[in-house]
């Protein structure tokens, strides 16, 4: 307990599923929250009441992490109320999954705007405060999609293996600032998206899995709760929480 006392974190896409399990999982530590969404604001108001009677201080932003708009917003908040920021989690994502053949432009283009360009913009904005406080933990949410690919999702899995290769470049240029930048590669998770697959195809997903279940969120939060609290020397990797999907 109390890993991330005085530390203050940012994590996109935070006021569920996934996202939302790693806001716990470092408001536990001792860290302070700033939640972003987009569209689910209740859950983020909701999630934002929870950590703050836990005692920790909650920053909330809506907008989209794929508009430098938003992330020159959020920086400048935070920079006011914190004066720093410590731990960055790009977690906000999503999928429009099509076949090449019926896949449109406007399908690509959202799809590696939020997921991968987001990641690049997070990460630049955030830099200067980290590098000039000589810390910091960015951590990159993937999916081992990116590294496997899967029918349906060329665009996902264009972003998110495009997260990978990001993230060991952006690793090697800020190591010398003790700023640590790795990815984490989910298999498939027990989150909204999930639960929109028809269960004939949830069974046959179940049947590629050697640990025979889905991940659960808390189970991929703990995998950043080590990458942010623990993860010192670690930097520019990915780390697989697949269930053996992806070996």
């Amino acid at each position: 307990m109390n890993k991330l006392v005085g530390r203050k974190a940012l994590v996109t896409g935070g006021a569920r599923g996934i996202g939302r399990a790693i806001a716990r999982a470092l408001a536990a530590e001792g860290a302070d929250v700033a939640i972003n969404f987009q569209s689910s604001g209740a859950d983020a108001e909701a999630l934002a009441a929870e950590l703050g009677n836990a005692g920790r201080h909650t920053l909330l932003f809506k907008g989209s992490v794929a508009e430098r708009e938003t992330w020159n917003g959020m920086m400048e908040q935070i920079q006011q109320a914190w004066g720093r920021l410590d731990i960055l989690v790009n977690n906000a994502g999503i999928t429009r999954d099509k076949t090449l053949r019926k896949m449109t432009d406007d399908d690509w283009m959202c799809v590696l705007n939020t997921n991968l360009n987001a990641c690049y913009l997070g990460v630049t904005a955030a830099m200067p405060m980290m590098v000039e406080q000589k810390y910091g933990r960015i951590i990159n949410i993937s999916s081992f999609v990116g590294q496997a690919g899967n029918f349906g999702q060329a665009n996902y899995a264009a972003s998110k293996g495009g997260i990978i290769a990001f993230t060991k470049t952006a690793a090697m240029e800020l190591a010398k600032h003790n700023v640590t930048c790795n990815s984490l590669a989910p298999g498939f998770t027990e989150t909204g998206m999930l639960a929109k697959v028809p269960e004939q195809v949830q069974a046959q997903i179940l049947a590629r899995i050697p640990m025979g279940r889905f991940g659960a969120p808390d189970e991929i939060a703990r995998a950043v709760l080590f990458l942010a609290a623990d993860g010192d020397y670690v930097t520019g990797q990915q780390i697989n929480v697949n269930g053996g999907v992806y070996m």
